[in-house]
């Protein structure tokens, strides 16, 4: 007797097991599709909704997304890798994401990551072992007559000092 295999065309019941169909979080990515027709131009709008609801993307999320939008795995994972705003993997209790641009760069980055690796034992694109911090860089976020600049927390903090970072560090992994 042969086994029968339904393949629906809706790409919400294409997911790969029951346990992700049952996961709440995954309406909401559904329904940021649906909002937009499953349309491949949504793909941005529906990683950050994918990000928000999980807190980073995972490959399950990055290949579910491809196949709903038809669009090809490639170029969803080159969307996620090239905007700094997306992670590809879980992020910490706190974030600090270091401006990188050239005014920065200039005005005393290296000494703040100097700073993160004697406080934390972290460098850009790192999470402490115990998640309680993520170090981000970014190439830029604008804001250059306030160099060096960093995003703690959400919050953009210029003309940082290596002993103010130090302070607020020690705190988040205390």
């Amino acid at each position: 007797m042969e086994e029968t295999v339904l393949i629906s065309d809706s790409p919400k019941e294409n997911r790969k097991d029951n346990k992700t169909k049952a996961d709440r979080r995954w309406k909401m990515v559904d329904r940021a599709m649906r909002k937009n027709g499953y349309e491949q131009h949504s793909l941005i709008e529906v990683l950050h909704v994918v990000q928000e609801t999980f807190g980073y993307l995972e490959n399950d999320a990055l290949e579910y997304v491809s196949k709903a939008l038809g669009v090809p795995l490639s170029q969803v994972y080159g969307v996620a890798t090239f905007y700094h705003f997306f992670t590809l993997k879980p992020q910490g209790e706190h974030t600090c994401v270091l401006c990188t641009g050239t005014a920065c760069y200039i005005k005393g980055v290296p000494e703040l990551i100097d700073t993160l690796k004697d406080v934390a034992d972290v460098t850009t694109g790192e999470t402490t072992e115990d998640n309680k911090l993520s170090v981000l860089s970014a190439r830029c976020v604008g804001a250059c007559g306030l160099a060096p600049v960093a995003v703690l927390d959400g919050e953009v903090v210029g003309k940082l000092k290596p002993g103010q970072l130090r302070k607020k560090v020690e705190e988040w992994i205390a």
